[in-house]
């Protein structure tokens, strides 16, 4: 493997072009018309403009795509996450045009894809699920009757969703016709695919995730778990890793559930497992994710491993020369997610221009991004600026060490999701390992962040203030020339 496309952009571009280098494999940039000036353009060897700024103009060009790889004898495409990479068909057509694709193999994405086809496949390996039905529904009053026999809470979930959309939980029989429209209707628009199913609301579960490494010879090992509770809108802000509350005996449980998950769909690559893990410690199977993840760095702090090194060699059919029992978790970290978001108000995107961008430096200290400072923020994707990671010898000490980085994160043009980071790792139900995934809605307000900073900015203008006055009350005695 001489050479790869990255079909991203980003700071996750950079990340696989970086593991890429160091291997002695040249990269490909693709990118937009709004990316032309952007650091992963001119992070790699190689670089193609692609399209117009919108993703279904530029980085959602499957075939454009695999164009620029054959003009440039490219030997292998990493999708990154996001955009192509959870696409059965641009992974096909890969492998039609002789290129390698960095993942699975499309019928892993197409089965894992589906959370209905997901369950019939990992059915008959006595994984635990959560109770619900296991056909796809569009009758209200089908629902409703479904729900009934159920119990309430339900959750109605679209099947081919992600990332918290076509998503709804009902509290009672009244509501059911109106969130089952509402799921549908988002499913419909988000994903091309109007299917959803209901199961059995976890009422307060935290969410675990298993990261997982298969080759192309039947082995499958899996790298521990994440801790990924922390979120807004369903979708994920603070990770950690390894969790708290889960014991080896548990870990080794679900860690093994989740080779099994790999294992019926003939998994290859990196992956990830996903369960909800409930108040009495019952583990229940959620969904896949058939690529790379956002908060793949926490996993690489505490193994020691690089995620993006070894997807490379299992794609080149290389044996996976790690035993499971040669794995040992050491150290703790904790990735926040720094998007470019508002957290005064409900986490809307704060698009705009970035006057000061000077991101953190120190031991136990990685920024994984692709802005620099004087770039404007792009509508066109996710809002995320950096991925913000830290690591100590104990949980706690990975703690400080994000506060301190925090603290020394400066950004100015665009609000940020850095002082709700604050907020969360100075909370006492963080630091004592005691929360689930309704930590936002159990402990956050904007008007306590709001207070919290207010009094961070009075403070410092009382100590600026002390240190005028006994700077302009000191005597300055003239220096006498001799």
């Amino acid at each position: 493997m001489k050479k790869i496309l990255i079909a991203n952009r980003g700071e996750i571009a950079i990340r696989v072009m970086k593991t890429a280098h160091k291997m002695g494999i040249k990269t490909v940039a693709v990118y937009s018309e709004i990316d032309r000036n952007a650091p992963h353009v001119r992070y790699a060897n190689e670089a193609v403009y692609i399209g117009e700024s919108p993703s279904n103009k530029s980085y959602l060009l499957g075939d454009k795509i695999i164009e620029v790889a054959k003009e440039l004898n490219v030997d292998a495409i990493h999708p990154g996450y996001g955009f192509l990479s959870e696409n059965a068909s641009f992974s096909e057509k890969a492998a039609k045009n002789g290129i390698l694709f960095i993942g699975p193999n499309p019928h892993a994405i197409r089965v894992m894809g589906s959370k209905l086809a997901a369950k019939e496949a990992v059915k008959n390996y006595n994984i635990p699920m959560v109770p619900g039905i296991d056909k796809a529904v569009t009758d209200a009053k089908e629902a409703t009757e479904i729900a009934i026999k159920m119990g309430f809470p339900i959750l109605i979930k679209a099947s081919a969703g992600g990332g918290g959309k076509g998503m709804r939980v009902v509290e009672n029989e009244q509501h059911v016709a109106e969130q089952m429209e509402r799921a549908i209707s988002e499913a419909e628009s988000s994903f091309g695919d109007g299917s959803v199913f209901i199961e059995k609301y976890i009422s307060s579960p935290r969410h675990i995730e298993i990261q997982i490494m298969a080759d192309t010879h039947g082995n499958v090992i899996h790298l521990f778990e994440r801790e990924c509770s922390i979120q807004r809108r369903h979708q994920k802000v603070v990770e950690e890793a390894p969790s708290v509350i889960l014991t080896p005996e548990l870990r080794e449980k679900m860690g093994q559930a989740a080779i099994l998950v790999a294992k019926s769909c003939n998994y290859v690559g990196a992956g990830t497992v996903e369960f909800l893990l409930d108040n009495q410690n019952n583990f229940y199977f959620l969904e896949m994710n058939t690529r790379l993840q956002v908060e793949h760095p926490v996993t690489e702090f505490i193994t020691g491993l690089d995620l993006v090194a070894l997807q490379i060699k299992v794609a080149r059919g290389e044996k996976l020369n790690i035993r499971q029992e040669d794995l040992k978790i050491k150290g703790h970290a904790i990735e926040l997610r720094v998007y470019a978001e508002d957290p005064l108000n409900d986490f809307l995107p704060s698009v705009g221009y970035l006057e000061i961008y000077n991101p953190p430096k120190g031991d136990g200290i990685r920024v994984d991004d692709g802005f620099e400072e004087g770039m404007d923020i792009p509508i066109y994707y996710d809002p995320m600026l950096s991925k913000l990671i830290t690591y100590g010898a104990t949980r706690a000490e990975a703690i400080q060490r994000m506060l301190f980085a925090i603290d020394n994160y400066h950004i100015k043009g665009v609000k940020t999701t850095l002082p709700f980071g604050k907020f969360v790792c100075q909370h006492e139900a963080f630091t004592s390992g005691n929360f689930d995934t309704h930590f936002v809605k159990n402990y956050y307000s904007p008007s306590l962040l709001q207070n919290e900073m207010k009094d961070k900015a009075e403070l410092a203008a009382l100590v600026a203030l002390k240190l005028y006055l006994e700077d302009k009350a000191q005597l300055r005695v003239p220096s006498i020339l001799s």
